[in-house]
C-alpha cells in the first residue's frame, strides 16, 4: 500500500496530462499544440522532479508510456502510438537527468 501511494503522487500529472488535456483539443491546431507541445514539456519536468525525489526511472518510464495507450483508442486514432514512445522517453530522460544533478549535488 505504501508503494502504491508513493507511485500514485507522481502519476497524477501524467494521468491529467493525457486524459484532461485532450478534452481540450477543439481543432488540428490545438491537438497539434497539446500533443507536441505541452504534454512532451510535462512529461519531461515531471520525470527530471521524479529523478530528483526517486530511484525507479526505468519502471517509471515504464508506467507512463503504459497510461497513454488507452488515450490512443479514447482521444486519439492509431497513428498516435509512436507518442507512446516519446512520452516514455522524455520522462526517462528527465528522470535521468534528475538523478544526474542529484548525484552531481552528493
Amino acid at each position: 500500500m505504501k508503494e502504491i501511494k508513493k507511485w500514485s503522487v507522481y502519476l497524477i500529472c501524467p494521468i491529467s496530462c493525457f486524459y484532461i488535456l485532450p478534452m481540450l483539443i477543439r481543432d488540428t491546431g490545438s491537438a497539434m499544440f497539446i500533443l507536441l507541445g505541452v504534454v512532451p514539456v510535462l512529461c519531461f519536468a515531471n520525470g527530471l522532479y521524479y529523478g530528483l525525489k526517486e530511484n525507479k526511472a526505468m519502471i517509471y518510464s515504464l508506467l507512463v508510456g503504459l497510461l497513454f495507450l488507452p488515450t490512443i483508442y479514447l482521444f486519439y486514432n492509431s497513428s498516435a502510438s509512436v507518442y507512446t514512445i516519446i512520452f516514455s522517453l522524455l520522462s526517462f530522460t528527465g528522470a535521468m537527468i534528475g538523478k544526474g544533478v542529484l548525484w552531481l549535488k552528493r
